[in-house]
């Protein structure tokens, strides 16, 4: 009785897959007609409007502006000698929490009021809660590390 049951299962099965078969070659020869009747074949436009959007309709001529090949940079502008901007990698901070136990903590950055973790394999100095601290910034797996992390004379 299994046995019957099992072919009987399998039969329904091959019933089934061979009527989704033929639905879907039935859709793809309607999808023929239906290009067939409009006059269209598989290709079809589409358009970039002034928003950088597609859309099925031609831009509007008026709204078309010239751009000179010069004018186009390709990568970085090169900057000149007075253009030279300094960037200071030292950034100072307060230690807002600090375990000495797990040998973690966070330093607040006292420019943008950002969050940064420190680990104590980063620090010069000894440091504790509310301290005042340079330091400096490195990309860790989760963000931004405070490393080089010393201890201001207040």
């Amino acid at each position: 009785m299994a046995r019957s049951q099992q072919t009987f299962n399998k039969t329904e099965k091959e019933k089934k897959r061979l009527k989704k078969r033929e639905e879907k070659q039935k859709k793809k020869e309607a999808r023929k007609a239906a290009a067939k009747e409009s006059g269209t074949s598989g290709i079809q436009f589409a358009y970039v409007d002034h928003n950088g959007h597609l859309v099925d309709t031609p831009p509007d001529p008026d709204q078309k502006v010239e751009v000179e090949a010069e004018d186009i940079v390709l990568g970085i502008p090169k900057k000149e000698e007075g253009d030279v901007e300094e960037f200071d990698p030292v950034r100072n901070g307060k230690v807002s929490f600090f375990d000495h136990s797990k040998g973690f903590g966070f330093i607040i950055d006292s420019e943008n009021n950002e969050k940064y973790f420190v680990h104590i394999s980063g620090t010069i100095d000894e440091i504790t809660e509310n301290d005042r601290v340079s330091f400096e910034l490195e990309k860790g797996m989760k963000g931004m590390n405070a490393v080089r992390v010393k201890k201001l004379e207040e």
